[in-house]
């Protein structure tokens, strides 16, 4: 009896430390990267990005400006092994005044240069917004929210897989299209 209550004490003593003290968001990035594969999301988002409820969106605080974030999560991505970004971005963005967002016009350039010669998909914020919702309902999605106050400027990005590509899967499908198989092992015939 006298084990249950230390036992329940200790538990009870840890769990407001770890609440508050978080994981920080860099280290969480290297936990969930391997776990993450094709279908998965990692998101991140200027400070009034909205906190969604849905069961697969994980939201982290990162304290820290949106373009140091991005380079590191795309660093992680570059370095692993099985999954490459697809990159979305809000349409309304290049379309914000300077008037409107003070630092606006230097925040495209400088995302511009971090993305690389990444492709970026624009696709209007509130769709985005509710892929979210609909893909977290079976797929794990990480935002990772920033201090950055510029609108519109979430960098949304889909993992695929890295040693598969998009070629080789509508040639596979068009394999299996033009050629029925007869046997559970395909190098048998």
């Amino acid at each position: 009896m006298k084990f249950l209550v230390a036992l329940s004490l200790f538990v009870f003593s840890w769990m407001p430390m770890n609440a508050a003290n978080p994981i920080p968001w860099q280290t969480k990035v290297q936990q969930e990267l391997p776990l993450l594969g094709h279908r998965n999301w990692i998101i991140v988002v200027d400070s009034a990005y909205p906190l969604q409820t849905s069961p697969g969106i994980e939201t982290v605080e990162t304290g820290t400006d949106q373009l140091t974030v991005v380079r590191d999560v795309l660093r992680s991505i570059a370095q692993s092994r099985h999954v490459r970004p697809v990159v979305f971005m809000d349409a309304e963005l290049p379309f914000v005044t300077e008037q409107q967002a003070a630092g606006v016009t230097k925040y495209r350039s400088e995302i511009k240069a971090a993305l690389g010669s990444l492709p970026v998909h624009s696709v209007l914020h509130e769709q985005l917004i509710q892929q979210m919702n609909q893909t977290s309902n079976s797929f794990h999605i990480l935002i990772l929210k920033t201090t950055l106050t510029i609108p519109y400027t979430s960098v949304f990005l889909r993992l695929d897989c890295k040693y598969w590509s998009d070629a080789a899967e509508q040639e596979l499908r068009q394999e299996m299209k033009n050629r029925p198989s007869t046997s559970s092992d395909p190098d048998a015939q």
